[in-house]
């Protein structure tokens, strides 16, 4: 047999093989033993790689999956990582179930080693390709206080994922938000109270891998009490060790109990935790190493966060950081700005002995066991049979929307005006859409317009950016005076590189204006639940966390009376409200 038959032979015996039909019985725990055929496809897989080839599995780049990329320049630099830098899997971003399928089944018929296809599931699929199933993100989970909530949103969201071919979720968000300022985290924590997270990170990772997906628990040590954006900066977190080992720590330690597959680590400096001053934990040994390994005994893989972020790329080369990151404890290199440049590093230090060859073989033969763990051992095939049964069905909307109506919670209510059960149908509704940072095809508001407009025919709709001139707020105070009932739909957004939280002056002076009106008037705020002690004249204040299609249907039926208000306060709203508070009715 010819060099190339026997380097395509394991590739085309893999792609022959049907799909496992039982992940359930596949050993995910990183704690649990292979059985002697994954065993023995890990001991020739490994003995079959050069150097190269163990360094390129460390490194993950990431991937658009559109349509598009099929044919494209990314797909040729998809395809050059791949044979070239035999990089160990992929975080596949953004596009289509279909094509994200396709594009998949393309990249692992190149790869020598089957790849471990990543994704950030943070909003279940949905989240990151369309035509999958949008799930309410941590803190709206956790406000249905139903540990069954986060069971299913992890249960539906990997069979999901991996009917399109992805294998690891970087999910859930085990840190703890106790920073209302915190621009990035907020509602992607489960909440304030480190038991409750730790309880809701359970039922997920539980949910999600015995679909046959691992979870990842994030962002190690804890990044709920910072108010930094990393992908912007370096976050420090001042608090003491006690501190962390009360309130940080504890999730953590219940996933690693619970047997999350990966953690991923944090780019933020924690003096408590690390003596070199400005040391972001994804590059501290004492964090990753002495810490997450040695004293919380976590056995899986150890992802980075993104090295793209500014929390790295502000300071070190992408070369240096990656055999940093990798010397401090982690396994895999995600996302690097550069991953020639980031593969380089790691090669030229593997060579020269600054990367141990101890250290390189355990970290290679972990992704191998991680690989055979999830079955790629045996197959990597996806069928698009059962693409379009699960895709097809409506089953997987209903228990997400189900989850998001159980979140809406009603935390003020002064004047008992909700819900407008009955309106008359003479009545006129002006509807405000407040919007903290308007972007180009904006659709945040949109479902919550067009769901009232369903239910009401008088409709007056007007939108409020930061840019809103004085002359439109006036007549917009005008107008509000002369309609039966106002309703406001405010949101703060949530996202990687916006650095804020919070609402525009102009925006907070409307607000308190319209406060004083003596009319039935309902204030939804979508996405961070933080605004009342900047607004605490608001008569009511209605919270969905979440800024998506779901959560605002789900907003609009509660405020007419089609569903109750069952949510309740995940978090405390400082000198207002505690956690565990929500008017039910």
């Amino acid at each position: 047999m010819t060099t190339s038959a026997c380097f395509l032979l394991p590739i085309l015996l893999r792609l022959m093989l049907p799909f496992p039909d039982d992940p359930v019985a596949r050993p995910l725990s990183p704690a649990v033993p292979l059985d002697a055929e994954a065993q023995a496809w890990v001991d020739t897989t490994f003995q079959s790689l050069t150097i190269e080839e163990k360094v390129g599995q460390l490194v993950f780049p990431v991937t658009y999956t559109d349509k598009a990329d099929l044919l494209g320049e990314r797909y040729k630099e998809v395809t050059r990582n791949i044979q070239e830098l035999h990089v160990g899997g992929y975080l596949a971003f953004r596009g289509e179930v279909f094509s994200a399928a396709q594009l998949i089944r393309q990249m692992q018929e190149q790869a020598k080693v089957p790849l471990l296809i990543t994704a950030d599931l943070e909003g279940g699929a949905g989240l990151v390709l369309r035509g999958a199933t949008r799930f309410p993100k941590a803190m709206a989970i956790g406000a249905t206080y139903d540990t069954n909530s986060a069971y299913e949103t992890g249960r539906v969201t990997a069979i999901e994922a991996r009917a399109v071919g992805i294998h690891i979720n970087f999910y859930p968000v085990v840190d703890v938000n106790n920073n209302p300022g915190n621009p990035i985290i907020n509602i992607r924590s489960f909440g304030s109270d480190p038991l409750r997270v730790a309880d809701m990170a359970r039922a997920y990772i539980r949910g999600s891998q015995e679909q046959g997906v691992w979870a990842t628990a994030k962002h190690f040590p804890g990044h709920g009490d910072t108010a930094t954006d990393s992908h912007l900066d370096l976050p420090v977190i001042q608090a003491g060790r006690e501190r962390l080992d009360a309130i940080e720590l504890p999730p953590f330690k219940a996933a690693i109990d619970a047997g999350v597959g990966a953690v991923m680590t944090a780019h933020l400096f924690i003096p408590a935790l690390e003596p070199q001053k400005g040391l972001p934990a994804t590059l501290s040994p004492a964090i990753l190493n002495d810490l997450l390994r040695k004293q919380l005994g976590f056995a899986g893989l150890v992802f980075t966060d993104a090295m793209n972020m500014g929390g790295i790329v502000k300071k070190y080369k992408q070369g240096d950081a990656a055999v940093r990151a990798f010397n401090a404890g982690a396994d895999v290199i995600l996302f690097p700005a550069s991953v020639p440049d980031a593969y380089a590093g790691l090669l030229a230090a593997a060579k020269s002995g600054e990367i141990k060859e101890e250290r390189l073989n355990q970290a290679v033969r972990k992704i191998l066991e991680t690989k055979a763990r999830l079955g790629l051992h045996s197959s990597v095939k996806t069928e698009t049979e059962r693409l379009t049964k699960i895709f097809a069905s409506d089953d997987h909307g209903g228990v997400a929307q189900g989850i998001m109506d159980r979140a809406v919670t009603l935390v003020r209510d002064e004047k008992s005006v909700l819900p407008f059960r009955g309106l008359a149908r003479d009545k006129d509704l002006l509807l405000l859409t407040i919007l903290d940072d308007p972007r180009p095809q904006e659709t945040r508001g949109a479902a919550f317009v067009r769901n009232l407009r369903q239910r009401h025919p008088r409709i007056i709709h007007h939108e409020i950016t930061p840019r809103t001139s004085p002359a439109e707020i006036q007549l917009i105070q005008e107008l509000a005076g002369r309609v039966d009932h106002v309703v406001i739909g405010a949101y703060v957004r949530i996202a990687a590189f916006k650095g804020s939280v919070g609402l525009a002056t102009n925006q907070m002076e409307l607000l308190r204006s319209l406060s004083g009106l003596n009319k039935p008037l309902a204030f939804v705020l979508f996405g961070s639940p933080y605004l009342l002690p900047a607004v605490p004249e608001i008569p009511t204040y209605v919270l969905t966390y979440e800024d998506y299609p779901g959560a605002e249907e789900a907003a609009a039926k509660a405020i007419l009376g089609e569903i109750p208000f069952r949510g309740r306060l995940p978090i405390s709203l400082p000198g207002f409200y505690e956690a565990g508070h929500g008017i039910q009715k």
